[in-house]
């Protein structure tokens, strides 16, 4: 993030929602320059970014996830999109997960009832926008909460985030207002940006119930009380709780490391606590094995590029070093949380 506004005039406000780490004295310890909100209950993501939004002082806001890595011009590339466009509502870009598989929900269409229906029994084609590549740019309907970049006069004509939300469904609403206003929004395929945590498997009941009852603020809200798609979202519920636990995801495994760096240096040889092989050409990197990305060496944008290319053999998992730092932190599947692995 700090690598992604090191030329830009911009500030970075974290929101902590009463969490029960050290994640926060970290914060104040390491980044002294951020701005730290420390609530004292989880206030859910909506009135958590509200109260981010309120403090901001710039042009433009990004709603980000603290799960994502940007690459150092992601946001200099969407500033001058964003200069050129008339009308302009919120902007998404191209976001992946660990693994560098195209995250769809990057870019959605409206979930009237049929979609959401047809969404709900596993038929997600048309909940996703497909008129678009993954590489293009264009407007849609639907971005993610996860990475929503906009100007901040606009967020409050539309008075932000809908707090009747706790999770899931606010980026959907908040997407539908802007549009609902005039305005268009557009997926911009240009940049690529890495996030830990995609969307949830259906079969967690928990998961099921908040993302349904998303489903029925948003058509309440906007479309009325629908009764064919409440009857939908009982069942739906029924069904994530009756098979909560099958199809379950088997991680891939690996006792092959190689750490991938335009330089060696000394901690190579003394942090990690497996082997580890060093490489300087990606290509010496063999299948089935866990790439270590060495952002000490590395741009953001370069270890996103390598993940997209190695990611197209599906053999490789990826984790990266972050600078300076005693910890590798990666995902081998957006079904499952990041994950940090200190030394």
């Amino acid at each position: 993030m700090q690598e992604g506004i090191k030329n830009i005039d911009a500030e970075i406000i974290v929101i902590d929602n009463n969490s029960s780490d050290d994640s926060c004295a970290m914060v104040k310890e390491k980044f002294t320059h951020i701005k730290l909100i420390e609530n004292k209950a989880n206030t859910g993501f909506s009135k958590g970014n509200n109260i981010g939004v309120a403090q901001a002082k710039g042009k433009y806001i990004c709603i980000l996830n603290p799960d994502t890595v940007i690459a150092e011009d992601t946001f200099s590339k969407l500033l001058k999109f964003a200069d050129q466009k008339e009308n302009l509502g919120a902007i998404g870009c191209q976001l992946i997960d660990g693994s560098g598989n195209f995250l769809p929900e990057s870019k959605r269409n409206i979930p009237v009832v049929k979609v959401a229906f047809q969404k709900m029994v596993g038929h997600s084609k048309n909940y996703y926008t497909n008129h678009l590549q993954e590489n293009e740019t264009g407007k849609v309907d639907i971005l993610v909460g996860a990475f929503m970049f906009m100007k901040r006069d606009l967020y409050k004509q539309v008075q932000g985030f809908d707090e009747d939300y706790f999770m899931y469904g606010e980026d959907i609403d908040l997407s539908y207002k802007i549009v609902k206003a005039g305005f268009d929004n557009y997926y911009f395929g240009e940049t690529t940006v890495i996030h830990y945590k995609g969307e949830s498997t259906l079969k967690d009941k928990t998961y099921a119930k908040r993302f349904y009852g998303a489903m029925q603020i948003f058509y309440k809200k906007h479309f009325k009380s629908n009764f064919i798609f409440d009857t939908v979202v009982w069942f739906g519920i029924q069904f994530a709780m009756l098979f909560n636990n099958a199809g379950s995801i088997e991680l891939k495994k690996t006792n092959d490391y190689f750490m991938y760096s335009h330089a060696l240096h000394a901690t190579f040889n003394t942090v990690f606590p497996f082997e580890v092989n060093h490489v300087n050409n990606i290509e010496d990197v063999r299948p089935n094995s866990e790439v270590i990305f060495d952002a000490n060496t590395l741009s953001f944008k370069e270890i996103i590029e390598q993940i997209s290319i190695l990611q197209k053999n599906n053999s490789h998992t990826f984790k990266i070093l972050p600078k300076n730092s005693n910890f590798i932190l990666g995902s081998n599947t957006s079904k499952h949380r990041g994950e940090i692995l200190h030394f």
